[in-house]
């Protein structure tokens, strides 16, 4: 629903001359340890869960980064300023909006790194929201996509889950759910058509 992340980190990045390495090497291994059931739960899994506050995130985050100049990376507004580069897709807003307008229930299913959500657009394009913070579980988990289901009114195999992370693609297929890993609004867009008939 976004322009890519790495787009929008990139731009954070440069903005405050923070080191591209320190940044990829701790968010390289957080992000494998949420992504193996075997691991200990780490700092995205604690923010994604909301066992943990997006103040603490970003303290724990702010002290593995390195700025260019020696300077410390403040703490304090991280994950707003990280943010702050993101956009709008207009063209999977479309997309959503023409599968409603087709008679077909959306929602959206979001592991929350912070209050960030144009939360205005809600009701013009889903018909549930599930936000992991405020459930207290995140994907892959399959509890968060059951929930999803039920919140919509559909059974697992009437749903299509759209998602740019192949383990959350993993997780949905495995409980039933159609997957469709989205790289750009064209490609999936096209793979919708496929599946579902209809023309966007």
């Amino acid at each position: 629903m976004t322009n890519p992340l790495i787009e929008t980190v990139t731009a954070w990045l440069q903005a405050e001359g923070i080191d591209h390495v320190s940044y990829r090497t701790v968010m390289r291994a957080w992000v494998t340890q949420a992504y193996d059931p075997a691991a200990a739960a780490n700092p995205i899994c604690a923010l994604e869960t909301g066992t943990c506050t997006e103040a603490e995130f970003e303290a724990l985050l702010a002290k593995e980064l390195v700025r260019l100049d020696g300077g410390v990376v403040p703490a304090e507004g991280l994950l707003a300023r990280m943010f702050a580069a993101g956009t709008h897709d207009e063209a999977m807003h479309d997309l959503i909006r023409t599968a409603r307008q087709a008679g077909l229930r959306t929602g959206l299913l979001s592991n929350s790194w912070g209050a960030f959500y144009p939360t205005q657009l809600f009701p013009e394009l889903f018909d549930a929201v599930v936000i992991s913070a405020e459930v207290g579980m995140r994907k892959p988990e399959p509890r968060i996509f059951q929930l999803a289901v039920e919140q919509i009114g559909l059974r697992p195999e009437e749903c299509v889950f759209i998602d740019d992370i192949e383990g959350n693609i993993v997780a949905a297929e495995a409980i039933g759910m159609v997957g469709v890993l989205h790289r750009t609004a064209s490609e999936t867009s096209a793979r919708l058509t496929e599946l579902l008939g209809i023309s966007f």
